[in-house]
């Protein structure tokens, strides 16, 4: 990992100095933490959809079939899902009507600017998140045509961004493509847009941030002291739509902060019991279904449920978020997957947890350690026999029980 960012303690007299986070777009960087938000919510959630259906249902937005769809069928339990569980991901630069961030007229085109993939293991005992960079070259399978979907289906292509790949054929293809990147069944996601960063962090109470030094940043209209912040709201989208305040501004980084995010929101969830409050379920199912347009099975509550029930209890230590292993093209213009994209893919198809190399992760580099409010897990002599992949040293990422803040840019 980039030294993106850094890990600090929980004491707040002191914040250490090393790594850095990325500077964010204006157009793109609130969709990061809308998806980081999501990628970890959307499903659990809207469990509660089965308490609630009535008035919860008046929010949804239609759904989109996605092709692995059917892998749901007569299944009593996520559980019992042969490899456990993929759920797609995707973050769209979609312009909201009021043209608050762009004029959606010019700004027509539809992007996956985030595009991450949620593995749930079969036996709930782990789960990794892979962050697929924009700029990431792949092949696209043959795709249904969201604009005809009984006619011809749009053609394969090669050697195409995968931030383009919603334009193109929607999030149905944007799952193929992944799908065929990882070879591993996607039968479930989601598309947020605009604005759901806000209501999501204000729905789970906010999301605390560390800084380094403090930020002032007047065209995100955003002033925070150095140490930490529980955002939520316009002021959680601020952060991340700061331009200038923080990082060196490329989409690697970027995603590392993204990841940040996510740990803290992962640790959020657990600590403050969301996952079994039926009220704070509530409210953020009400934001889920207001912002995010869900596939066709998440439709059904007691497939919600089911997968709710996932992450209520995963050990944060077994929480991986990742970035997918890449080296930069021939011309630069973009990045292809690695060598090492090999390994995070079989782990995905073997449902085996993906330990990070420490030497990409060191304290001495990163500053990185577990959160010393979390209980550290009690070793079980039976899961340590269980097989694991060991990432080579350029799959970088964090766990979820690890601690991270951002330095300001100094550009």
């Amino acid at each position: 990992m980039s030294s993106a960012n850094e890990q600090v303690d929980t004491e707040p007299t002191e914040v250490p100095r090393h790594g850095r986070m990325p500077r964010h777009g204006a157009a793109s960087t609130y969709l990061k933490l809308a998806a980081s938000v999501v990628a970890v919510l959307a499903v659990a959630a809207t469990s509660i959809v089965a308490y609630a259906a009535v008035d919860l249902i008046g929010d949804a937005k239609p759904p989109v079939e996605l092709a692995g769809e059917q892998m749901l069928e007569g299944v009593p339990d996520i559980g019992a899902m042969e490899g456990g569980l993929n759920f797609l991901l995707v973050g769209s630069d979609k312009r909201p009507a009021d043209g608050r961030f762009g004029d959606p007229e010019e700004d027509s085109a539809e992007l996956n600017d985030v595009t991450m993939l949620l593995h749930v293991s079969q036996d709930h005992s782990h789960v990794e998140v892979v962050s697929f960079p924009r700029d990431l070259v792949v092949p696209v399978p043959e795709c249904i045509d969201p604009a005809d979907p009984e006619g011809e289906p749009l053609s394969p292509l090669s050697g195409v961004k995968i931030n383009t790949v919603l334009a193109y054929g929607g999030l149905p293809c944007v799952a193929l493509t992944v799908q065929q990147l990882t070879g591993v069944e996607i039968p479930v996601g989601g598309i947020v847009e605009f604005y759901g960063v806000a209501a999501l962090s204000e729905a789970v109470g906010g999301v605390e941030v560390c800084l380094v030094d403090p930020i002032d940043d007047p065209d995100a209209e955003l002033q925070l002291d150095a140490g930490k912040h529980s955002l939520s709201g316009m002021q959680a989208l601020a952060y991340l739509r700061t331009r200038h305040a923080v990082g060196d501004g490329s989409d690697l980084g970027r995603i590392s902060n993204q990841q940040a995010f996510l740990a803290s929101l992962v640790r959020t969830l657990q600590s403050s019991g969301t996952l079994s409050d039926p009220v704070k379920l509530y409210s953020i199912a009400k934001a889920v279904l207001s912002n995010m347009t869900l596939s066709t099975a998440l439709q059904n509550p007691t497939q919600l449920m089911a997968i709710a029930r996932t992450l209520a209890d995963v050990d944060l230590s077994k929480i991986v978020f990742l970035q997918y292993p890449t080296v930069y093209t021939d011309d630069r213009s973009g990045v292809e997957p690695s060598d090492s994209a090999a390994s995070v893919n079989a782990a995905l198809q073997a449902d085996q947890p993906i330990v990070l190399d420490p030497s990409a992760t060191s304290e001495s580099e990163f500053g990185t350690e577990a959160d010393p409010n979390t209980q550290a897990p009690v070793p079980d002599p039976a899961a340590t026999e269980a097989p694991t992949t060991q990432a080579p040293p350029d799959v970088t990422g964090q766990r979820g029980d690890e601690v991270r803040c951002a330095t300001a840019n100094e550009g």
